[in-house]
């Protein structure tokens, strides 16, 4: 059913939370935009004005997908691209505010995101399955191995450093094991890196789901498009329709709905996701 924030919604939302034995997350890009980590605008003019007139681009996404020409134009990007979004960003008021609603209850999150908001609110990190990745980490280009890096000394160094958005050569990261160049950890082809990490935060996953059979289980999707459905949403609906007790909701600004298989068990609402700071 499509609904608006007004009263009887919120409530008919504060009750399901109530109610529910425990709370599955999944949560997409939507939700670090309506919490103001946005990539174009007036924050990506402040942080990339350079850029932008050099290049030509326009949001931070467009600039992650840019052909620079060398790896020292290509990290002085990324150095400050995910010290913007990873490192500096500080507490988001969204991300606490729906960590003070879940926080008390039996919680998972499953997120797409890859800025670490989760964390930096206070959500345990034995909760969260980052499915696609993290900026906080480098991985070897090839990949020679399934391993991952911690990256913020070496993004602090490159953006210190850098000069007319060029890294010096000394500092371009290099794989520790074979010397080829280092790349962000993120899921955008086949050589994407899944580390022990990300393997025991799966495994965290689908235990959480084992134990959540048989429980009123509230499955809370936020701001997931259609760019990876099969992540978040497609799993959502199909275990609301396979669960009898379990109940859907959908918070998004651009477009909420469910299947009629689960309708009677769904709450689809077209808001901005800030509603959730009047739960």
């Amino acid at each position: 059913m499509q609904v608006s924030s007004n009263s009887l919604q919120l409530q008919q939302l504060r009750q399901w939370f109530a109610e529910a034995d425990c709370v599955l997350i999944g949560a997409g890009a939507g939700l670090s935009t309506a919490a103001g980590m946005t990539y174009g605008g007036e924050r990506f003019r402040r942080n990339f004005a350079d850029f932008e007139q050099k290049y030509a681009f326009h949001d931070m996404y467009s600039g992650g997908f840019y052909p620079f020409p060398t790896e020292e134009e290509y990290w002085a990007f990324w150095s400050r691209m995910i010290l913007v979004n990873r490192y500096f960003a500080g507490v988001p008021q969204l991300y606490a505010d729906l960590h003070a609603i879940v926080k008390g209850k039996e919680y998972f999150v499953l997120t797409t995101n890859v800025d670490h908001c989760f964390q930096r609110a206070g959500f345990d990190k034995a909760r969260l399955f980052y499915t696609q990745g993290d900026y906080g980490l480098f991985q070897c280009s090839v990949p020679c191995r399934q391993e991952t890096y911690d990256n913020e000394a070496a993004l602090r160094a490159m953006a210190a450093a850098q000069s007319e958005m060029r890294v010096p050569r000394e500092l371009l990261p290099l794989c520790p094991v074979c010397g080829a160049p280092m790349v962000p950890n993120l899921r955008t082809d086949g050589t994407f890196v899944e580390d022990a990490g990300w393997h025991a935060a799966c495994a965290r996953y689908e235990q959480f789901l084992r134990a959540s059979e048989g429980k009123k289980l509230l499955l809370l999707e936020l701001g997931v498009g259609m760019n990876t459905p099969g992540i978040i949403k497609y799993p959502f609906w199909q275990m609301a329709e396979r669960r009898a007790s379990a109940r859907y909701v959908c918070i998004n600004a651009a477009e909420a709905y469910a299947p009629a298989a689960i309708a009677s068990r769904s709450l689809c609402i077209k808001e901005d996701l800030n509603i959730l700071s009047q739960l």
